[in-house]
């Protein structure tokens, strides 16, 4: 601040300065300086302001003393609070060139802590990487597919910088800290919804790997976000995710445990095996229950409930066979609403 303070006087007594680069490197280099501290730059900020009023204070004493008129009053005034501006701006440009450094030497390191999360490679490599990379570990992550980058949608939106990512490669996507806090986030959400994401299930840091390998399962029968709408997130299909997982096996157990609705038409085929669904969902529930679930009149329920009793006897008796009846008609809708 006395730098400042004797800069201004020899401003005003019309002295020689130095050229702007030179004087204003040490207010950049005070900027540079509040980063590696690990500080913002409210201090130094709040400095400059306190500096500016007492520097102004004694200016307008000394000014009353002299005689000065209130236009030169004025003319003083403006040019201590560019004066403070200016060196302000330097201290502004000196933090964020050092921020953007810090981060470009982070950034390999930071790529390659990501690959290291989601190759699911051992904790303990892990760990010393993220101390590398500057990056704290979170308890739980959660990994976020996205659609490859339209060039047609112009710059990307910065992204929060706990965020890492990989937007480049044939298969985005983003891995998120403590993503119920940072799904919070306006810029994130706008982010996601923009690159049609699909969100993995959150997981403790160890299972990046997992939570990625389930999004990208859930983007693959999952249909495109639309805007406006709520992102798609694994965390709420974890079942579906299991029957996902093996679509031959579940097919296979369709058509041995929904073989009595063969011979139906499509239509009824659909009609009965969303009312038997219905009924295993709701713990074999009542005809009016069922009812209420599907959003039909309890009489037509009934119905239903009757003739898929006339079609699958015994097999409703069966826990076993009920279990398996419910993996066949969930694969089935899962495979339809993918569709």
């Amino acid at each position: 601040m006395e730098t400042a303070l004797a800069e201004f006087a020899d401003l005003v007594a019309g002295s020689q300065l130095k050229s702007d680069e030179e004087r204003l490197a040490v207010y950049r280099a005070l900027g540079r300086g509040e980063f590696a501290e690990g500080r913002s730059l409210d201090a130094l900020q709040a400095a400059y302001r306190l500096g500016a009023r007492v520097a102004w204070r004694r200016y307008a004493r000394a000014a009353r003393r002299s005689g000065m008129g209130p236009d030169l009053l004025v003319t003083v005034a403006e040019a201590v609070f560019v004066h403070i501006d200016e060196i302000a701006s330097a201290s502004v440009q000196g933090y964020a060139e050092a921020r953007a450094n810090h981060a470009g030497a982070l950034a390999p390191l930071r790529r390659r802590l990501l690959e290291l999360m989601v190759a699911g490679a051992p904790q303990e490599e892990v760990e010393k990487a993220a101390v590398e990379a500057d990056w704290p570990l979170p308890e739980q992550v959660a990994c976020a597919v996205l659609d490859p980058a339209d060039p047609r949608r112009g710059r990307r939106r910065r992204l929060p910088a706990p965020v890492l990512a990989d937007l480049d490669g044939p298969d985005p996507y983003l891995l998120l800290p403590e993503p119920a806090l940072l799904l919070k986030d306006d810029q994130i959400r706008a982010v996601l919804r923009e690159r049609g994401a699909v969100i993995g299930p959150t997981v403790p840091f160890d299972l990046a790997a997992d939570s990625l390998r389930w999004a990208r399962l859930t983007a693959s029968h999952s249909r495109p976000t639309e805007v406006g709408s709520e992102l798609p997130t694994s965390d709420d299909r974890l079942p579906d995710l299991l029957l996902l997982a093996d679509p031959p096996l579940v097919r296979l157990m369709a058509e041995r445990r929904l073989e009595p609705l063969a011979g139906l038409t499509a239509k009824q085929s659909e009609r009965l095996g969303a009312t038997l669904l219905a009924w295993l969902q709701t713990n074999r529930g009542s005809a009016p229950e069922v009812a209420a679930r599907l959003g039909i009149h309890p009489q037509t329920a009934r119905q239903r409930l009757h003739r898929v009793q006339q079609l699958f006897g015994t097999a409703l008796s069966d826990p076993d066979a009920r279990f398996e009846l419910e993996v066949a008609l969930r694969g089935r809708a899962a495979s339809a609403a993918s569709r």
